[in-house]
C-alpha cells in the first residue's frame, strides 16, 4: 500500500497542474501546510521514536546534523525545489540534470526508513510530495517539453521513494542501520520544513492565510496521528 500511496502523491500533484493549474498563492499555502505537517510529525513522532530506539544519543544527533548539511548541499543543485522554489531560467532545450538527480536522491532517501516506521512518516512524505510534484510539473511544462517526456520524468521521480522503501526493506545494510538512516531523514525534514515555514514573506508582512495553513498542519498532526 505504501508504494501505491507514494506514487499516487506525485501523480495527484501533477494532475492538479494539468487540470486546475493552481496559482502561486495556492501552491504557497499548500507548501506552508505540508511544511507544518512535516515539522510536526518530525518533532512529535520521529524524534521521540529514534531516541527511544538508541542509547547512543550523541551519535544519533550527529546523523541528524549530517542530514541537515547534506540536504543543504543537495539544494544547491536542486535550486530549492524541495521547498517549493526552482530558481533557474530554462531556455526550453537543456534539461537541468543535476536538479532532477538531486530531487530523485532526496525522494529515494525519504523512502529508506518507511518499512521500519509507523504510518506517521509515510503520511508526512505523501503530504510533502504533492506540492513538490506541482512545482516540478509546472517547471517541466514551462520548459516546453512534450507531454510524453514530462510523463517520463514524473514517473521516474514518482518511483524513487517506493524504490527507497523496497531497498530499505531488502538490503541488509539499510536494515542494519535503520536508526541512523531515520536520524538522517529527520535532519533532512527539519531543514526543509523550517525553510518552508520561516522564509520571509514580501516586506516581512504577517501573512494570515499562511499562518492559518501552518496552524492547520500542526493541529492535524496533533489530533489525527
Amino acid at each position: 500500500m505504501s508504494y501505491i500511496l507514494l506514487i499516487a502523491s506525485v501523480l495527484i500533484g501533477a494532475a492538479l497542474v494539468f487540470i486546475i493549474k493552481p496559482s502561486n498563492k495556492i501552491v504557497r499555502l499548500l507548501l506552508a501546510f505540508s511544511g507544518a505537517y512535516l515539522l510536526s510529525v518530525t518533532i512529535l513522532h520521529l524524534l521521540p521514536e529514534v531516541y527511544t530506539e538508541t542509547t547512543t544519543y550523541k551519535k544519533t544527533g550527529i546523523f541528524i546534523l549530517i542530514g541537515i548539511i547534506i540536504q543543504s548541499v543537495l539544494e544547491s543543485f536542486s535550486k530549492g525545489a524541495e521547498h517549493g522554489h526552482i530558481h533557474i531560467h530554462s531556455d526550453g532545450k537543456k534539461f537541468p540534470k543535476l536538479l532532477f538527480v538531486s530531487l530523485c536522491l532526496h525522494a529515494f532517501s525519504e523512502g529508506l526508513p518507511i518499512h521500519n516506521a509507523d504510518d506517521n512518516l509515510l503520511w508526512a512524505i505523501i503530504v510533502h510530495k504533492i506540492p513538490i510534484a506541482i512545482v516540478l510539473t509546472t517547471f517541466l511544462i514551462k520548459t516546453n517539453y512534450s507531454k510524453k517526456i514530462i510523463a517520463v520524468f514524473l514517473i521516474a521521480f514518482a518511483l524513487m521513494s517506493p524504490l527507497g522503501v523496497l531497498l530499505g526493506d531488502k538490503i541488509p545494510f539499510f536494515t542494519t542501520y535503520t536508526t541512523e538512516i531515520t536520524a538522517f531523514i529527520i535532519g533532512v525534514f527539519l531543514h526543509i520544513s523550517t525553510i518552508i515555514l520561516f522564509e520571509s514573506t514580501e516586506n516581512h508582512k504577517f501573512n494570515l492565510q499562511k499562518f492559518i495553513a501552518i496552524i492547520f498542519g500542526v493541529l492535524l498532526t496533533i489530533f489525527t496521528l
